[in-house]
């Protein structure tokens, strides 16, 4: 038998996630294709505090700012272009009002690190080891469209990453003994900064991962990369830029996520929930017949016994809506 795909079946986390479990994620623009679908089964979500994040460095200043809840100051800002902003958040917290600015980057620590004291997981996807540096700054997590000189830019060694990294998950967990971490590396192939550095900065992150779970116990990897680089391993799982997985392979790596770490009756829940989306979205020809009443009626009992099965979720809105007439 000839063969021309080689799965990958990841390992099955040793806990195991539930529907209603409160995930925090952070990371690289793949961490948004995960959340989403978290969302979509009801987990308690909160994702990118201080937006899309790539580097090591920048998301464990975050997370550790986010424990401590450390306020920014209007006089860490900078203007730019007419916008006030900050070198450790996404453009999207930037604003004409430095006041407005520093406000809502503030709010979102205040959240993250709330979020932090009741969350059962918080997954990390790191996606490249390349940084750009500032003369007074430092690493910084984004560069805010400034002009390239004002940067300097260089690879982090494997032991820098597990050096910031460390501290930082050994902390969360000394404080939260329930949160669980799964780490994974980004399939988003950073081909910017060229194919050969690409993955050398993808070798790096992957050889940091594997150090930290030896030394911080409760640390689980993931292998998304691995499933979009190796086990899909083809451009048309590629959208058209040719760097980020395309919906097929976002799907399949959740499909893989939803085995390997969410338990078998929230999966079967999953499925329910499924069904009742898009039985929301059916618009019947004859609202007023037999045949529609007990369409409603079987998906009425169906929202009735996930809400009974997972009290944490809340069906109130499926409910109702099957339980009217017509």
């Amino acid at each position: 038998m000839i063969r021309f795909h080689i799965p990958l079946q990841p390992r099955n986390l040793p806990e195991q996630m539930v529907l209603g479990d409160a995930v925090m994620l952070t990371g690289s623009c793949f961490t948004e294709h995960m959340a989403a679908r978290f969302r979509q089964y009801r987990f308690r979500v909160l994702d990118n505090p201080n937006g899309i994040l790539f580097n090591p460095v920048s998301i464990a200043r975050s997370l550790d700012r986010a424990m401590e809840e450390l306020p920014y100051e209007t006089s860490d800002l900078f203007e730019h272009d007419g916008l006030w902003a900050h070198w450790d958040f996404h453009s999207r917290w930037s604003d004409p009002s430095a006041d407005i600015a520093c406000r809502q980057m503030n709010e979102s620590v205040r959240e993250a690190g709330q979020f932090l004291t009741t969350a059962d997981w918080l997954m990390i996807t790191l996606g490249t080891a390349w940084v750009f540096e500032r003369p007074d700054r430092g690493i910084v997590a984004n560069c805010h469209k400034m002009p390239a000189a004002g940067f300097s830019r260089r690879l982090l060694r494997s032991e820098e990453i597990v050096g910031v990294l460390q501290p930082v998950l050994q902390k969360l967990r000394s404080a939260h003994p329930k949160l669980r971490v799964i780490l994974t590396v980004s399939p988003v192939r950073h081909l910017r900064d060229g194919f050969v550095e690409n993955n050398r900065s993808k070798a790096s992150l992957i050889t940091a991962v594997h150090d930290l779970l030896e030394v911080v116990p409760g640390t689980q990897y993931f292998p998304a990369y691995e499933l979009i680089i190796d086990d899909l391993r083809d451009h048309r799982f590629y959208a058209e830029d040719l760097v980020h997985p395309n919906y097929q392979a976002t799907a399949y790596v959740w499909e893989k996520f939803a085995e390997a770490a969410i338990s078998g009756s929230s999966r079967e829940a999953m499925k329910e929930i499924d069904k009742l989306q898009a039985a929301l979205q059916h618009r019947p020809l004859h609202p007023h017949s037999e045949a529609h009443a007990a369409f409603r009626q079987k998906h009425l009992e169906m929202a009735k016994s996930v809400a009974q099965r997972f009290p944490a979720l809340d069906f109130t809105h499926e409910i109702e809506y099957f339980g009217r007439r017509g």
